[in-house]
Order: structure tokens, then C-alpha cells, then sequence
């Protein structure tokens, strides 16, 4: 892969995919790599959020070698599918902590940006409005427990979600570090 891999993480409900959106909408020179998984659809959800692709697809693209990364989750395959990001660009990956540490074992110049929730009780009233059913939140604030000290000790950077326009000028301050550091 050519250019910057930047890979964002953190626990389910700590809005990954608002400050990726964000974020992507404010630096052009970014290429965002979008995930594929097994998982319906929630109500309200973007169509483009995901890949959604049935379960035989993906196991046909595991065996085909075509995943960067790729873990199961709460039951479901979710992954990267290998990058073709256009020419000149910065990669953003999305994913969760085990598919992070693939990447930086294949990849360790990617640069990990693990991103946390201010509080628990704000996870899960942000993963209640997305639509995740009570047990759905339950397991998600359980996962959360055991991937933010392996996701913080991974990170090369950690940044608590507190407000959106701060996570987005801390994550573009990161981004222009990364580039400066790579065109010494």
C-alpha cells in the first residue's frame, strides 16, 4: 500500500463513523477503505456504512486471500477487503481492535488512532440511539471492557470523544503530524 495507513478504532458506540465522516469531509487527500460485514443493516443506517454481504461472500472472499484484515464479532464476520485507494491518497481503515492489530503486525508504519468514549453511561445511550437492542448493548459495553486496554496499548495515539469538533481537530492534527514525519 502506498502512503499513510491510518487506522481508527475503539469500541462499538464511541462514534468511529461519525469522526471518520467527519474527518473524511475535511481532508480530500484521504481515501476511506470501507469495510464489509456479515451483520444486517439497523434501522436508519446509511446503506454505504458497510459492505453488507452475505455470509457465504465472505467466507468466498476469505479463502480467495482478498481481506487486509478480518475478524468475527458478536457473531458476525466483519473486515477489511484489501485497499485500492486512489493514486496520491492517505488510507483511513475503520475497524475494530483485533482487525487493527493485523494491521500493524502486516503494516507497522500505520499509524493507530484509538479512539474512547468520554463515559460508559454516554457509550451506551449513543449505542441505544443507533439502535442496538438492550443485549446487543450489553455485549458491546462487555467487549468494550476487554478491547480498550489491548486498543490502548496498540494505539499510537488515544483520543477520548468528548465533543466532535474536538475529536476531528485532534485527529487532523495527527494526520498533518504523520505526513510531516513521512516527507522528512
Amino acid at each position: 500500500m502506498s502512503g499513510i495507513v491510518f487506522v481508527v478504532s475503539g469500541p462499538g458506540g464511541v462514534g468511529k463513523s461519525t469522526v471518520v465522516g467527519e474527518l473524511m469531509k475535511r481532508d480530500s487527500a484521504l481515501w476511506l477503505s470501507r469495510s464489509w460485514t456479515t451483520r444486517e443493516r439497523r434501522p436508519g443506517e446509511a446503506d454505504d456504512a458497510y459492505n453488507f454481504v452475505s455470509r457465504d461472500a465472505f467466507e468466498a472472499h476469505i479463502v480467495a486471500g482478498g481481506f487486509l484484515e478480518w475478524t468475527t464479532f458478536l457473531g458476525n464476520y466483519y473486515g477489511t477487503p484489501l485497499p485500492t485507494p486512489t493514486p496520491g491518497k492517505d488510507i483511513v481503515l475503520e475497524i475494530e481492535v483485533d482487525g487493527a492489530s493485523q494491521v500493524k503486525q502486516q503494516h507497522p508504519s500505520a499509524v493507530l488512532i484509538f479512539v474512547l468514549p468520554p463515559s460508559r453511561e454516554e457509550q451506551r445511550q449513543r449505542l441505544t440511539v443507533r439502535g442496538d437492542d438492550e443485549r446487543k448493548v450489553d455485549e458491546r459495553l462487555r467487549k468494550a471492557e476487554e478491547e480498550e486496554p489491548v486498543g490502548i496499548a496498540l494505539a499510537d495515539h488515544v483520543i477520548i470523544n468528548h465533543t466532535l469538533d474536538q475529536t476531528i481537530a485532534d485527529m487532523l492534527a495527527i494526520v498533518a503530524q504523520a505526513r510531516r514525519a513521512a516527507s522528512i
